[in-house]
């Protein structure tokens, strides 16, 4: 556990480091972009932009981003070998965004799901998200400082297995639609010195619900329970910039720890997404994903994913 903490903030540093030394050795991008230009790639960027309420902003703003990624392979007496497959994944984001005098608002919903064919295998999902999240800011005097609640949820779509099993036997059943679901309500302080960097913490509470008792022990409810209430604190770091043209770093490390347990039992998400855009449709990114939840596994869960594919904007 110490060393998974110590590997993700020491990787979060890095990224950090980087990009700050990038943004003083070259004229920063956003200079270079004319407003006309930041809108139409907004296909991107309003994606996972959903939290930054602009301090220009009047009133309401709202956007609606899909996205579709996919991929094929096919082969036919290759000396190499190989296995013939097919990948898609569909995704969309809507965004809402409100702000007047100290108030602030924003809402986004994300939604994702993917699955690949493989020759002799059937077909397997590749990718599944059900996301909502709401935060509610007040801003005080300096207004690098405010105050705010969130109110968030999320669970996947479709059933999820573990195929690791010996030949002949049934892959594993080890997730499915609100099990587990997730709500979990953060009030805090937060701390915004820069347009690309918020720092949060507060005290939260999360609720995870499991509605099929087969899963219960697996995200750490005694046999037969469907919910669990768990209080407790939670941090955030938040960066977001454009750190060379047209290519942009997303970085989030995120703490929850129970309140009575072990601090060693800290649930730590750490995800890392770099998004170059092609044109005002094709984009490639590559996000990289560690999660450390002892409910589920001892060890850290890792997610690794490079895609290229159209982005469109719905509204």
């Amino acid at each position: 556990m110490d060393k998974i903490i110590t590997t993700a903030l020491t990787l979060l540093l890095c990224f950090f480091s980087v990009t700050t030394t990038s943004a003083q050795e070259a004229i920063e991008i956003s200079d270079l972009l004319s407003e006309d230009d930041d809108i139409s790639a907004s296909d991107i960027s309003k994606v996972n932009s959903a939290f930054i309420v602009s301090d220009t902003l009047v009133g309401w703003d709202y956007n609606w981003v899909g996205g579709f990624n996919g991929s094929q392979a096919a082969y036919r007496n290759w000396s190499q070998g190989g296995v013939n497959t097919i990948s898609v994944t569909a995704s969309t984001v809507f965004n809402l965004r409100y702000r007047k005098d100290k108030f602030a608002y924003a809402l986004t919903t994300n939604l994702k799901y993917g699955k690949a064919k493989l020759e002799g295998e059937g077909t397997r999902k590749t990718d599944d998200r059900i996301a909502v999240n709401n935060k509610f800011s007040y801003l005080f005097d300096d207004e690098r400082w405010s105050a705010f609640g969130n109110i968030n949820f999320a669970t996947q779509f479709d059933e999820g297995f573990d195929y690791n099993v010996p030949d002949g036997q049934d892959p594993i059943l080890i997730s499915k639609f609100f099990a587990p679901a997730y709500f979990t309500q953060i009030a805090g302080i937060a701390y915004n010195p820069a347009d690309y960097f918020t720092a949060e913490a507060g005290l939260a509470f999360k609720e995870t619900i499991v509605s099929d008792t087969r899963l219960s022990e697996r995200y750490g409810l005694k046999p037969g329970e469907k919910f669990r209430f768990e209080p407790g604190y939670a941090t955030g770091l938040n960066f977001e910039k454009t750190i060379v043209s047209n290519v942009k770093l997303i970085s989030i490390f995120e703490t929850f720890t129970n309140l009575q347990r072990n601090i060693k039992s800290t649930d730590i998400v750490f995800s890392n997404e770099v998004i170059g855009k092609i044109n005002d449709y094709l984009n490639t990114s590559f996000q990289f994903v560690v999660i450390y939840d002892d409910d589920f596994s001892t060890k850290a869960q890792i997610k690794q994913v490079l895609s290229v594919g159209l982005s469109f904007s719905l509204l």
